[in-house]
């Protein structure tokens, strides 16, 4: 029998700084980019990752996460669908963040 696992781990620098939201119950989620190179055919290319996190992961990057740092995360991918501002259904594909090496 296969076992599939939906893990995924880059490598890569922040592209922005995190959005921080701090809900009602103390709890927070930090949103952030991820920029990986990709050296396909001795080119390089730049491709873009949205991830996210909580607790106290996200308490971590609030404080040690800024735009270009160098970091190391390992979680699993999120798909997940939303209404744009126009009310056109838009999906999206992130990164829950479980462990984070900040470099």
């Amino acid at each position: 029998m296969l076992h599939l696992k939906n893990d995924v781990t880059l490598v890569g620098n922040m592209g922005m700084n995190a959005r921080i939201t701090e809900f009602e119950n103390g709890k927070k989620v930090a949103r952030f980019s991820i920029a990986t190179d990709n050296k396909e055919n001795k080119k390089n290319k730049t491709e873009w990752h949205q991830a996210f996190a909580w607790g106290n992961i996200a308490q971590f990057i609030e404080k040690y996460g800024e735009k270009g740092k160098q970091l190391a995360i390992h979680g699993r991918l999120v798909t997940r669908t939303y209404l744009s501002r126009e009310g056109i259904q838009r999906k999206i594909t992130e990164i829950e963040v479980k462990h984070i090496i900040g470099m």
